[in-house]
């Protein structure tokens, strides 16, 4: 059957596709518009697994705090090209799901995938937007973080292709206005270092294992004495949890100090404990994630 112009812009309008999908859909569905949204998301499934293996490298990274700084969210969403990470469908897409995260708070990538706004629903949607620009699309991986009696504070990197979000507890309400830009400046030192801890206690043992016989090894093999290669992995080790390490790295705006002085010279200022939890740190090119 033939379609009008005004089916063809309304079915647009409704749904986002191309002029073209909209006008088979409506052809193939006899003019349903139900069926032929039905059609459209079914074309986004099918390219979605036609496109499966490929390697969806690029995106964005959104992050948000909320709850009066008491709560935070990091999310990361990732496509095939630059071009498409850059266009609107995809951002708009990328502000829907995060938008459902901040008032759904879902616990996992299963429960977020059902949630929806307004009908409609983040997996159909999905599909929606994968049929729209023809490449493969998905959402990786999202945390949210809360603090009862701290501060969270966020970070995106130019281009929004790097996120962090870190969290300090035991921190006074009226100390939070003070402690603000350090926490800042502790995000962006996460961003450009790349921590693998807050703490070398947090380092994984066989990662400790790992880096000591490789010392011992090199040490070896330039000829040191057996009874001074525990000395020596034992020196490189602590460089390791100097370069790998939050409070050990030397701070990016100062070098003269770690950024641990920054935290412990705010407490003795202040007469608090206030100290780092944890980070999030999402970047599109991690290869583990």
């Amino acid at each position: 059957m033939s379609v009008s112009a005004n089916q063809v812009k309304e079915l647009r309008e409704k749904t986002g596709a191309g002029m073209m999908d909209c006008k088979k859909a409506l052809e193939e569905s006899g003019g349903n518009f139900e069926k032929a949204i039905e059609i459209l998301r079914k074309k986004g499934a099918s390219i979605a697994a036609k496109r499966s293996e490929k390697s969806a490298n690029e995106g964005v990274v959104l992050t948000n705090t909320f709850n009066n700084g008491k709560s935070a969210a990091i999310l990361e969403v990732n496509c095939e090209t630059d071009f498409v990470a850059r266009s609107e469908d995809f951002t708009n897409f990328a502000s829907f799901v995060m938008d459902l995260i901040l008032t759904k708070k879902p616990s996992d990538l299963s429960e977020l995938m059902e949630l929806s706004k307004d009908g409609k629903k983040i997996s159909d949607e999905l599909n929606a937007v994968i049929g729209k620009i023809g490449e493969k699309i998905e959402i990786s991986r999202f945390a949210i973080e809360n603090s009862d009696n701290g501060l969270l504070v966020d970070y995106v990197h130019h281009g929004s292709k790097l996120g962090v979000v870190i969290k300090v507890d035991n921190l006074p309400e009226d100390k939070v206005e003070e402690f603000q830009p350090i926490l800042k400046d502790i995000a962006m030192q996460i961003a450009a270092m790349r921590p693998l801890t807050i703490y070398r206690e947090e380092v994984d043992k066989s990662l400790i294992e790992k880096e000591v016989e490789i010392y011992k090894e090199l040490a070896r093999k330039e000829g040191k004495p057996e009874q001074v290669l525990e000395k020596i992995a034992i020196g490189k080790l602590n460089k390791f949890f100097e370069e790998n390490c939050l409070l050990e790295q030397a701070f990016i705006k100062d070098n003269t100090k770690k950024v641990g002085d920054l935290i412990s010279e705010f407490n003795k200022k202040n007469s608090t404990d206030s100290k780092l939890i944890l980070f999030r740190r999402y970047h599109i090119s991690d290869e583990n994630k």
